[in-house]
């Protein structure tokens, strides 16, 4: 039944009511108008399937220009942050941000790739945001990791960690951080610091902004992607951002 059709339904069970009648629907009308429309919908249900379709588009729309929005009124604190750990070329012609957790097994999965693309493309300059959202271990493994930086180490133990098999524990993150040739007693002062504190805040405070609720997940230009993203993926969104 086309639109008009089901219109015409509902004006005849009001008895060819006005669209704009100035009276209040009686009882009767409004027993009529329900009808027709219970109707309507049993007789083709897939209607409801289309609004409720239709309602999600319009809340995914609505969310990705909020989360637009805020990508750019944010763009200092994602791109610009000092304190951010930077692998790939620090004077590159475009960033990424990648928001992880050492205990992400799809943050693990998207090692590789990701040190494929920074060696097959110079010109990418590549921001780690510590994420630590899957437990009391992530948090250290985010405080050490960020702590290495100050000894020079953070890309070799950042991939060692990442490496790791098993479950991940404060004995496993310093143990690799030995593996590496970090000095433990440093590594543990700079991870008490406020400073180290406020890196891992500020990123996870960046990330609830901006409404991501997982882990691994990049920054390109205007877009985030979430999950495991293929190689692929990555080079398509880098080469976009470029032409923007």
């Amino acid at each position: 039944m086309s639109k008009l059709a089901a219109a015409a339904t509902v004006a005849a069970a009001l008895g060819n009511a006005p669209a704009f009648a100035a009276e209040p629907f009686s009882e009767a009308q409004k027993g009529a108008l329900d009808a027709a429309i219970r109707d309507y919908i049993l007789k083709h249900p897939e209607v409801i399937v289309e609004s409720l379709n239709a309602m999600q588009q319009r809340q995914e729309a609505a969310e990705k220009e909020q989360q637009r929005l805020a990508l750019t009124r944010l763009q200092a604190e994602l791109v610009a942050n000092p304190s951010d750990p930077v692998l790939g070329n620090p004077d590159g012609d475009i960033t990424v941000v990648e928001f992880f957790d050492y205990q992400c097994g799809y943050c693990k999965r998207m090692v590789e790739p990701v040190m494929q693309l920074l060696k097959q493309d110079p010109n990418v300059r590549w921001v780690m945001k510590e994420f630590p959202i899957l437990g009391p271990a992530s948090v250290t493994a985010a405080r050490a990791s960020v702590a290495a930086l100050k000894q020079g180490s953070y890309r070799e133990f950042h991939v060692a960690l990442m490496a790791y098999r098993g479950r991940l524990s404060d004995e496993a993150v310093f143990q690799t951080a030995r593996e590496v040739g970090l000095d433990i007693e440093k590594l543990k002062t700079d991870m008490a610091s406020p400073e180290t504190e406020k890196t891992i805040r500020d990123a996870t405070m960046l990330a609830r902004t901006l409404g991501v609720n997982g882990t691994p997940a990049f920054v390109i230009g205007d877009e985030i992607l979430p999950g495991a993203v293929g190689l692929d993926i990555l080079v398509q969104q880098i080469e976009a951002a470029r032409k923007s």
